[in-house]
């Protein structure tokens, strides 16, 4: 079975997951200024808040967003946030500035004096920006840095009181049996042993919590690239490991006890179990998102495909053009929502 097969191991891996506890921690937001009041309304046709799963939460005067330079007492979040409705991260500060900038032009958001300030420009540890119902942040590189990111994004959109928040991870990533510049949706995250799940060690323990992403946010995502039409986009199966080289079962590191003939067997045995394509981040974003209730995405493009090779040598060109299709097709998801909601008219 390869990657391009729409299939599904979670439902028969007869895993044990670990229950999270059902928590309630939460206030309903008042229509953002963007909002539709028609029932049909595509965006705010429900309710759904940002959970939090902490109780003690509740017993602080205040809460230290401190890697994003914000706090309950020193901003008024609400205000700042609370109309947020689309939430896109990527790793690095440019990319997440040129998505902010490519969506207010598409939008039509922009003027000649918009500098797009970086929200979090208190601290260098991640750069945040917004124009309308659109909320921009990077995660860095990797499980921890993008774990770190998310514990106080949710809690951000927490406090900031959001609804009916859809959030999509946007980056690069290796492919399998893909041409290079193919876009990836990820229908479920797995790890290194093809498993869907994201395993952490909490107080000597280790925890396993699903990777489900919302499939229907992935079946629109597939609708949007054929509306397009720039691209080709498949849907399947990402796996997400800890590591850029060896975990990736690459040849060209610093170190490497593997042979070809190895790498290759265990690349083909990942491509036969449905994996599509490879990054870092994706089984902690989907199993975050899942818990706080965030209808989530995953949106790569595939730069190369590992299979035939291990290091990228296309033009500078080539690789601008790639990293704007994950962008590009986000951007056509939100136009086309808003479109629905009556915020923005073409």
């Amino acid at each position: 079975m390869g990657c391009k097969a729409k299939q599904a191991i979670a439902s028969s891996t007869g895993l044990n997951l670990v229950r999270e506890p059902s928590y309630h921690r939460y206030r309903k937001m008042a229509p953002g200024p963007w909002s539709s009041d028609k029932k049909n309304d595509t965006c705010c046709e429900s309710e759904s808040p940002v959970y939090v799963h902490n109780p003690h939460l509740d017993g602080m005067k205040e809460d230290v967003l401190y890697h994003f330079n914000l706090g309950t007492s020193t901003h008024d979040l609400p205000t700042m946030f609370g109309d947020v409705k689309f939430v896109c991260v990527g790793g690095s500060p440019w990319r997440m500035k040129s998505f902010i900038e490519y969506m207010a032009k598409d939008l039509g958001l922009e003027n000649a004096k918009s500098e797009y300030p970086n929200i979090c420009a208190g601290t260098d540890r991640y750069a945040m920006y917004k124009i309308g119902p659109v909320l921009s942040v990077s995660h860095g590189m990797g499980i921890p840095s993008i774990s770190i990111m998310l514990h106080e994004l949710i809690k951000l959109l927490h406090h900031a009181n959001c609804t009916d928040v859809t959030i999509v991870r946007i980056g690069t990533s290796g492919g399998l049996g893909l041409e290079p510049g193919t876009v990836v949706v990820t229908k479920q995250p797995v790890d290194a042993n093809f498993m869907p799940q994201f395993e952490q060690v909490i107080l000597g323990k280790t925890v396993v919590r699903s990777t489900d992403l919302d499939e229907g946010l992935a079946e629109e995502l597939l609708q949007c690239s054929k509306d397009l039409g720039q691209f080709n986009t498949v849907i399947g199966n990402t796996m997400c490991t800890s590591d850029f080289y060896e975990g990736q079962a690459r040849l060209d590191g610093a170190f490497c006890s593997y042979t070809e003939n190895d790498k290759q067997e265990y690349l083909t045995k990942a491509y036969k179990s449905g994996v599509c394509n490879i990054e870092m981040e994706s089984s902690v974003f989907a199993a975050m998102c899942k818990l706080s209730g965030l209808k989530a995405a995953v949106v790569c493009v595939t730069l190369l495909d590992r299979q035939k090779g291990d290091q990228m040598n296309s033009t500078p060109d080539v690789f601008h053009s790639y990293h704007q299709r994950p962008q590009i097709l986000v951007g056509h998801l939100i136009k086309k929502r808003l479109q629905a909601s009556g915020f923005y008219k073409s």
